[in-house]
């Protein structure tokens, strides 16, 4: 178990060579549930998009691919994270279209109410006091802009609450649980999908 529960732990903040391989491993195994997530922007037209939580940096990729005249602040609290983000979106990064820091969504430093589009793919399960971190998310974005979560678990299934038991200060959230935390952080309305035969959820909050 010592080593298993080092790796998969990486999920929470990578670091090292295991950190590497989860970052490598993110960028590959929830591309699929990532573009399932990305299926439900079907209105949105954004200019300015915050990617939370950035990961490998693939999904900031796929943004920057759907919406090929928006720039993309891409956020994450792992030095390691920031690091292999700017490498894989190198090319995005020169064009003057991505910018990638490191910081905490928590207590973020991202200018207020200039952001259309906010994203967090496969990382609430780690922030801590999810309606302060929502309201945080909320101060960025303009009115009306949306602010989309994409979880590979719906807080019930048992594969994902076996890991929470593993990785320390993991939470998987039910979708009643994200809405009204959305919603005590200001968010006017919340729509939630989840997949049809996967405990995928997508959820779209608009401030």
């Amino acid at each position: 178990m010592g080593l298993f529960k080092d790796y998969v732990s990486q999920t929470r903040k990578p670091e090292g060579v295991l950190g590497k391989m989860m970052l490598n491993g993110m960028n590959s195994g929830h591309a699929k549930m990532a573009d399932w997530g990305l299926m439900h922007l079907k209105r949105t037209r954004p200019e300015m998009i915050a990617e939370l939580g950035c990961g490998g940096g693939r999904n900031a990729g796929a943004l920057l691919e759907k919406y090929p005249s928006a720039k993309v602040t891409e956020l994450d609290y792992s030095e390691l994270s920031v690091e292999t983000a700017k490498e894989y979106n190198k090319a995005m990064i020169e064009a003057g279209r991505c910018t990638v820091i490191q910081g905490d969504v928590s207590a973020l430093t991202l200018e207020n109410n200039i952001y259309d589009l906010a994203t967090a793919f496969e990382t609430i399960y780690f922030w801590k006091d999810l309606e302060k971190c929502f309201a945080q998310v909320a101060g960025i974005l303009k009115e009306g802009a949306v602010f989309m979560i994409v979880n590979e678990s719906d807080g019930t299934d048992k594969t994902s609450l076996k890991f929470e038991k593993i990785i320390e200060g993991m939470k998987c959230y039910t979708a009643d649980e994200i809405e009204r935390a959305l919603k005590a952080a200001g968010f006017s309305s919340v729509k939630t999908d989840h997949h049809p035969s996967k405990p995928w959820l997508c959820v779209l909050a608009k401030k």
